[in-house]
This record gives structure tokens, sequence and C-alpha cells, in this order.
């Protein structure tokens, strides 16, 4: 995890994973979009993967459950976040842990985490975080 850590910081990236056959992927991209992708596009990165990440709400967290990832350290992490991987049984680690995450213009709390703050499960939150992703793609 320290070597994670590490490639984290000193890359200035968002988000390492090292998969189970040893690999390393780096992503800098903003808020969810990344794992988002990834879970749609290379699940295999994310099953029993060890992952560090900049920042973890309820809905990175809920797409690592759905992921299968194993172990995860957050710079800063959310305390429903922490709920849901506590329910996983995922092993974690964190930096900061805060109540909730807030939006990049400092005025609210991230769309995602508000977006998923009544889901009970990661089932429940990624048909609403899949909605979200694809607003976003829509409007560039």
């Amino acid at each position: 995890m320290n070597e994670l850590i590490e490639i984290l910081d000193s890359r200035h990236l968002s988000l390492v994973i090292r998969d189970v056959q040893g690999n390393i992927h780096t992503c800098s991209g903003r808020g969810v979009s990344d794992l988002h992708h990834i879970l749609h596009n290379n699940p295999q990165w994310l099953n029993g993967a060890t992952v560090a990440d900049k920042v973890v709400g309820r809905g990175a967290a809920a797409l690592m459950i759905l992921g299968g990832v194993k172990q995860l350290h957050a710079a800063l992490i959310s305390e429903q976040a922490i709920e849901f991987l506590e329910k996983a049984d995922i092993k974690f680690s964190y930096g900061k842990r805060v109540p909730a995450i807030i939006n990049r213009a400092g005025t609210g709390f991230c769309p995602v985490e508000t977006l998923t703050a009544n889901c009970s499960s990661p089932q429940e939150a990624l048909p609403l975080i899949d909605d979200f992703v694809s607003s976003l793609s829509r409007s560039c």
C-alpha cells in the first residue's frame, strides 16, 4: 500500500490501482468518473485490487465495493463511505475523515455524495451514479 500512496502523491494522481496480477493502473480524472469507467470497461482491474484514492465518498466506495476491491487507502474519506466499506468488510485506511465530501466550489456537498445519501446499498447507488456520469458526458 505504501508504494501506491507514494505514486498517488508524487504524481499528483487521483487514483492508483494494483490489480491481482500486480499491474499498476493510474488515473487523474475528477470525481467518480475514472472508477465508473473502470467498473464498466475494465472490471478485472478492481476485482481483488488494492487501491489508493485521493477522495472517497459514498459513490466511490459503492463503485469499489461493486468492483470487488480488497483493500483501500483514501487520503480523504467521508463517514458515508466508511459506512459502506465497513458493511462490505473491505480493509481500509485513511488520512483524514470528514462527515461528507464537499463540492469543488466549497459551497455544499459533493453531488454524488448527495445523490447517494439515502442509498442503503452499493447496488442501489449504481444506477444513480450511472445517470450522473452519463449526464456529465452529455454536457460536454
